[in-house]
């Protein structure tokens, strides 16, 4: 500080420095916050690891899928390369008479030399939220099979299976609460494993990302726990975050803040003004291809065509049918960077262009999304995204094991065998500066009620670890 004198002038002097007494009596804010989020890092892994053990395991599967399918169903999607391509109408036209009781939906057009054509239609034995893939031969118009699709990915049964097994653990709407229970705290649990990595004293950088050499045991076990989680932790945030957008609670509530930030996804309007063609569509499908048609059609390709004329020149396309008062929907399906999402919407009356949408005129917050959920399924870089994803699940996988061994061997031998390690001691909390505690609480308690299966687990926890309190005080006055 500055001391004024009339005689000496202006002197700076500086404080004596703190001595250890002063450091004890004046706590760090991190050493008073320290002890809760180790307490907590460690009940939320001990009790939600096996939620997020199989989240792991079955994202690392469907990682894998995507090539697995390539081989699985080579017969279905690859065929010898011919001269020319048969008009998309026809290739419809053989799949319909493969599959009379079914009705068109939708046509991917061969995206590259030697790949089947696929038309989608609805039938009375595939589920309402799935499709019959019948795959065509495009240079012969030949049906080479047909296997069940899900989705706008067109995800056949290999990963369709490990799809729904990732997300529900294939029990429907109930299975859907361990999804979100895991992606709920998997956030949590990332940052503070990051937040006890960074703060901890050590006499070497390096020491934070490497794993340290020559030590052995638990030290050691939490070494490698702690470094691979740093270097996993961006990924795994953005994965929590991105999977809570699939959920049934917090799901909600992140669509309503996206729409009111302007964020939704626009839709082309495909809507007819009931002029020539207009509401004579009945259910799906229409032209060569379609089911029940009235009016005018000029048929896929020639919807294609007016589409490739407006600006979708993408190699992987999807060609929506008419439906009762809609047009035609081309729409580009390309979502590997650089993605092509464009969509336009046509009359099938005379093929002109109704509509059309620009995923450059995409809100920004809609694109981040846009590419948040593709990477998270796997096809925002292609093959590029499905090797970090396996990598990222392995890292979670053994960050799991890690952890569940550091806390055998901690266990308390001396006293029982098959005791296990124990937390940090209760009532961390009180030791945290009301200034901080306050607004933590609030922020606890907003991120509880925004994450809904958080919060109620949370609150979960700490009437259980104060059971647990009570309990051992009675005990400990029982004894003495």
């Amino acid at each position: 500080m500055a001391i004024d004198d009339p005689v000496k002038g202006t002197e700076e002097t500086t404080e004596p420095a703190p001595t250890p007494a002063d450091r004890q009596a004046r706590p760090s804010t991190w050493s008073t916050l320290r002890p809760l989020v180790l307490r907590i890092h460690f009940y939320a892994g001990i009790l939600i690891a096996p939620l997020l053990l199989l989240a792991a395991v079955s994202g690392l599967l469907y990682a894998l899928s995507f090539q697995a399918e390539k081989i699985i169903y080579s017969h279905e999607l690859e065929v010898p390369v011919g001269d020319a391509a048969k008009p998309l109408d026809a290739q419809v036209a053989a799949a319909r008479a493969a599959h009379p009781e079914g009705t068109v939906t939708a046509v991917w057009p061969s995206a590259e030399d030697g790949a089947t054509s696929r038309v989608l239609m609805t039938t009375p034995e595939v589920d309402e939220d799935k499709s019959l893939a019948v795959f065509v031969n495009p240079y012969t118009a030949e049906v080479r099979g047909e296997l069940t699709s899900f989705g706008s990915s067109g995800a056949l049964p290999l990963r369709t299976w490990l799809d729904e097994l990732h997300r529900d653990l294939r029990l429907g709407e109930t299975g859907r609460y361990y999804s979100e229970l895991a992606a709920s705290w998997l956030w949590v649990v990332a940052l503070g494993g990051l937040l006890l990595r960074a703060g901890r004293k050590r006499s070497r950088k390096r020491a934070l990302i490497v794993p340290e050499r020559g030590v052995t045991g638990r030290r050691r076990t939490l070494s490698w726990h702690g470094s691979v989680g740093l270097w996993a932790v961006i990924g795994l945030v953005l994965l929590s975050a991105t999977g809570l957008t699939w959920s049934r609670y917090a799901g909600e509530n992140i669509g309503k803040v996206q729409d009111q930030l302007g964020g939704a996804s626009p839709v082309v309007s495909a809507a007819l003004d009931g002029g020539a063609g207009g509401g004579g569509h009945e259910g799906h499908g229409g032209g060569s291809g379609g089911g029940a048609h009235q009016g005018k059609d000029v048929g896929v390709d020639k919807a294609l065509e007016a589409a490739r004329a407006s600006g979708i020149d993408g190699r992987q396309v999807s060609v929506i049918l008419p439906s009762e008062g809609n047009g035609y929907v081309v729409k580009e399906t390309d979502k590997q960077f650089p993605v092509h999402l464009d969509s336009v919407a046509v009359d099938p009356a005379d093929g002109k262009v109704l509509d059309e949408l620009r995923f450059a005129d995409y809100p920004v917050l809609a694109k981040l999304t846009r590419f948040g959920i593709d990477a998270h399924m796997g096809v925002f870089l292609g093959l590029a995204n499905q090797l970090a994803l396996a990598v990222l699940m392995l890292a979670l996988i053994m960050l799991i094991i890690w952890g569940y061994r550091m806390w055998w061997l901690r266990r308390p031998t001396k006293e029982r065998r098959l005791s296990v390690g124990r937390p940090m001691p209760r009532g961390a909390w009180r030791r945290v500066p009301v200034p901080v505690l306050l607004p933590l609480a609030a922020a606890t308690a907003l991120t509880g009620w925004f994450v809904p299966l958080l919060g109620i687990s949370l609150l979960a926890f700490l009437v259980l670890d104060v059971v647990l309190g009570l309990v051992a005080r009675i005990r400990a006055r029982e004894a003495a």
